[in-house]
């Protein structure tokens, strides 16, 4: 019997609401599909039917066996196989039962298999449903009391062509048999069920998984959009602030200005161009984004310097080639925010870039600059790029410190291993 994984109503999966789902039994279906427990007790499939129509038969057979074993024992009087047969009659009606009422029905069978002959087999039979459709507390309580009630039966009424000791051995074997037979089944059941909760919680897990890194991968591409495109327009609301103030400076300062704006313009584009054909290639975030590494901190700081900023480059590390790509590469991504939050919190100061470290010792990135003269109107979503470059420092194993001075001016400082 295959196991349906799908998360949706089993209604709507084709191998169980269509030709294979006659061969599910009600209480596994009702298991299985979780719009049946809405409509209140599982009806019976087709294959319930015909279990349920077999197991009355089959008491009712042995049940007729034992009344024609009955009727020619001259001990038994009339009257007594009349109220025995009545009560076998009975018993095997209410094997359709079985399924509703399964613990009530083995309990009234234990006095009725007692006095009744034709009701062993509808006796046996509830028990076997018993261990089917409950825990075996249940089992364990009913079937032993029958079991232990074995010995008085036949004490009672003796078989006419089996000894004592071997009918009672016979009787209990056969009872330990249907509940071994039962609980097979039941564990069975537990089984199918258990293993497609497993794969519906593999199922779910993987899809968090997937959406988990499709969100890193979203917060990574938007981190780097924000740290290479940040730079670049603000390059531009600098130099495009100076025309506007300025309409009248020099011929050559506008001509300047302007080739700032449209080189600044081009970069960005060129940098969201390439940041873009990664998303559409798919290919991994080292493959076709600008990549700068700390020897490209100079032109950094040569560009801050042609957008009217004070920056003062103080780099202690003798061989910049020689730190590693990630590292020197965070390393740029932390100057170039905080040089980019200075332009924009701290206009006119001077900003100090310290770079110093070595192998073993870790790579310390330090930017700091004085308290801005005068008030600075706020800048909209202010604080997110510190949350970003702690984040990027956190990844590479490092940590990020940012802060007020003592004197009101404003410190950020990454220490990163190398």
């Amino acid at each position: 019997m295959s196991i349906v994984r799908d998360d949706r109503p089993t209604a709507a999966v084709p191998g169980v609401a269509g030709r294979r789902r006659w061969l599910f039994p009600s209480a596994l279906l009702h298991e299985i599909d979780p719009d049946a427990g809405r409509s209140g007790r599982p009806r019976r499939t087709a294959r319930d039917w015909i279990v349920d129509f077999t197991c009355f038969v089959l008491a009712a057979a042995i049940g007729i066996a034992a009344a024609d074993t009955l009727n020619g024992d001259p001990h038994t009087a009339h009257s007594l196989a009349v109220l025995d047969q009545l009560l076998g009659a009975l018993a095997c009606a209410a094997v359709w039962l079985r399924r509703r009422w399964p613990l009530g029905l083995a309990v009234a069978m234990i006095p009725v298999g007692l006095v009744s002959s034709t009701a062993g087999g509808a006796a046996m039979i509830a028990l076997f449903s018993l261990a089917v459709h409950r825990p075996f507390r249940y089992v364990g309580w009913v079937g032993g009391v029958q079991i232990v009630l074995v010995p008085l039966y036949y004490w009672m009424r003796p078989d006419p062509d089996l000894p004592y000791a071997g009918a009672v051995a016979f009787a209990e074997l056969l009872s330990v048999t249907v509940i071994g037979w039962g609980m097979f089944v039941r564990s069975k059941r537990q089984l199918m069920l258990s293993l497609r909760d497993r794969a519906r919680r593999a199922e779910t897990e993987a899809r968090l998984r997937a959406e988990q890194a499709q969100r890193l991968a979203r917060e990574a591409i938007a981190r780097e959009m924000h740290d290479v495109l940040a730079h670049r327009l603000t390059l531009l609301s600098v130099h495009a602030g100076a025309l506007e103030f300025r309409p009248d400076a020099p011929r050559e300062e506008i001509a300047r200005a302007a080739g700032v704006i449209r080189e600044s313009a081009h970069e960005a584009l060129q940098d969201l161009r390439e940041i873009i054909g990664v998303l559409r290639a798919g290919e991994a975030d080292e493959a076709g984004r600008p990549q700068p590494t700390l020897a490209a901190l100079d032109t950094l700081v040569a560009e801050s310097r042609e957008a009217g900023m004070k920056v003062t480059l103080d780099s202690r590390v003798t061989d910049p080639g020689a730190v590693p790509a990630s590292v020197g590469r965070t390393a740029y991504r932390i100057a170039q925010e905080a040089l980019t939050n200075a332009r924009k919190h701290a206009p006119g100061t001077e900003v100090t870039v310290t770079m110093s470290g070595a192998p073993g010792e870790g790579l310390t990135v330090t930017v700091r600059n004085p308290r801005p003269e005068g008030e600075v109107p706020p800048v909209p979503g202010s604080g997110q790029g510190l949350i970003g470059l702690t984040e990027r420092a956190t990844l590479a194993g490092g940590r990020l410190e940012h802060g007020t001075d003592a004197d009101g001016g404003f410190r950020v400082r990454a220490w990163l291993p190398w």
